[in-house]
């Protein structure tokens, strides 16, 4: 197995454990119902779960050998928590962008010190649709950066990578919600049941 191999057998453990991943039948933002939730925000919370979520972006980053970047751009604000220890250790600039202008003081949208033309890699922490990290790439390149890469923990296979496609963007992705959901099922993590209600949901897309 390879190091993202058990990165993500280890990963997907750790989500489980700490409820970051559930299973029923829940009523999302959009108003859709899910067999699942992942709530990332609480990863953080956990030291264990916190070191192995940086680790993978850390793999994903030194195993790119294409991926070149000046600046890490976190998407606010799950993604700043992960854009911190990433800048931080890989000894990059840091900046993040806001979905909405602060209503006083200078009102940006991109905070931080960015120079023209320098190259940013987003970050986040998961991806849905993709309209949120859209507009984070839209902001920086509108503060002059390059921007051709977004890089996420877990991708939920909802459009979100076709979305940055079309916005001539690449989506890395550590793994995504079938993946996981596959992981535990081998793990007799999750019951038939709930394995079979998330591979429907995503068949149904």
């Amino acid at each position: 197995m390879t190091d993202q191999g058990s990165g993500r057998v280890a990963l997907a453990e750790a989500l489980f454990r700490i409820g970051s991943l559930r299973f029923g039948k829940f009523t999302l933002a959009s108003g859709k119902v899910s067999s699942y939730y992942l709530d990332l925000r609480v990863v953080p919370s956990d030291p264990r779960t916190y070191e192995l979520a940086v680790a993978a972006y850390l793999a994903m980053v030194k195993e790119t050998i294409e991926l070149s970047f000046d600046v890490v751009a976190g998407v606010a604000t799950a993604g700043i928590t992960i854009s911190s220890p990433l800048a931080y250790i890989l000894k990059k600039p840091m900046v993040y962008v806001r979905s909405e202008r602060k209503g006083h003081g200078l009102g940006k949208l991109v905070e931080g010190a960015v120079a023209p033309g320098w190259r940013a890699l987003v970050v986040d922490d998961l991806i849905t649709d993709g309209g949120s990290k859209v507009a984070a790439v839209e902001n920086l390149r509108m503060a002059g950066c390059v921007v051709s890469d977004v890089m996420v923990l877990v991708d939920r296979l909802e459009g979100g990578k076709e979305s940055l496609a079309k916005a001539g963007v690449k989506l890395r992705s550590f793994t995504d919600i079938k993946d996981l959901v596959e992981t535990l099922y081998v793990q007799k993590k999750v019951t038939k049941g709930n394995y079979e209600a998330v591979m429907k949901q995503m068949g149904a897309r």
